[in-house]
């Protein structure tokens, strides 16, 4: 059925149908694959209608063949480079202890992470805060 196809083939399809958690892609006229959402792009993928629309032609490796079920498992992402990330960039520390506050809490001397504790204080003032405003609107 699947014969002349092996896992780890690279191969050329066209897009048939897109669904929320992928693609179907036609290997050729009788057989036909399922790329996975995850396996589109190397990117988070929200809406595959943005990277995909039926008819487009792709380069896919073949991931898995299930010849029982007649099923193709796909990935355009194994096709493409891994896209090189950007050095990494040495973080500096608060070492004076002074706090800066903004809305998710304050910094502290332990190197710019808030401890569980902090935290924790930040999040009761902001919804004690946030509680206050609603009563005020429902005073007036």
């Amino acid at each position: 059925m699947l014969d002349q196809y092996n896992v780890g083939d690279i191969v050329e399809g066209k897009v048939t149908g897109i669904k929320s958690f992928g693609a179907f892609v036609a290997l050729d006229d009788k057989h036909q694959g399922l790329v996975h959402i995850s396996e589109i792009s190397h990117d988070f993928v929200k809406d595959i209608n943005e990277k995909l629309s039926v008819g487009d032609t792709v380069k896919v490796k073949i991931l898995k063949i299930d010849q029982d079920a007649g099923k193709v498992s796909l990935s355009i992402r194994q096709t493409q480079p891994k896209p090189e990330r950007p050095a990494a960039t040495k973080r500096t520390t608060q070492a004076s202890g002074s706090s800066n506050n903004n809305r998710r809490g304050s910094n502290d001397n332990t190197g710019g992470f808030n401890t569980l504790e902090q935290k924790l204080k930040n999040w009761i003032k902001e919804s004690n805060e946030k509680q206050a405003q609603l009563n005020k609107r429902l005073k007036k």
